[in-house]
């Protein structure tokens, strides 16, 4: 008799990483977890917000729109809904991409942190 017990969640990874492929987001979402330390500074994972608004549900979401989170009217007029190239360029540039953001931070210029990054922020659902 076969174990198929496991054929279920080895469907679901492929797919995931199939979805987190085709989005533009890199493969090392571990990596990114790393990565975010920094960021946890200011952000949580959850939808908690700090300085910055809670990151849950990021991805696919349109900026500005934590209703008990206090944005800079640049953010709430921007338009932007968060998704790769969205966020790469936020997090690459914060006021380039978004003039007038209220975000102090100068941004995070390897590629591959962003990309890692963006993977790991599309697994906080």
């Amino acid at each position: 008799m076969k174990n198929t017990g496991n054929i279920g969640a080895f469907i679901s990874v492929v797919m995931f990483a199939g979805l987190v492929a085709s989005a533009g987001y890199a493969q090392d979402a571990d990596h990114g977890k790393t990565v975010f330390k920094a960021c946890a500074v200011c952000h949580a994972t959850d939808h908690a917000n700090r300085v910055g608004p809670g990151l849950e549900g990021v991805v696919g979401r349109k900026a500005g729109t934590i209703a008990d989170f206090h944005y800079s009217n640049a953010m709430k007029s921007s338009g932007l809904v968060w998704d790769a190239a969205t966020l790469d360029a936020f997090l690459e540039s914060p006021q380039k991409a978004v003039p007038g953001t209220r975000m102090p931070y100068a941004g995070l210029k390897n590629p591959t942190d962003r990309a890692d990054l963006v993977g790991y922020l599309a697994t906080l659902k």
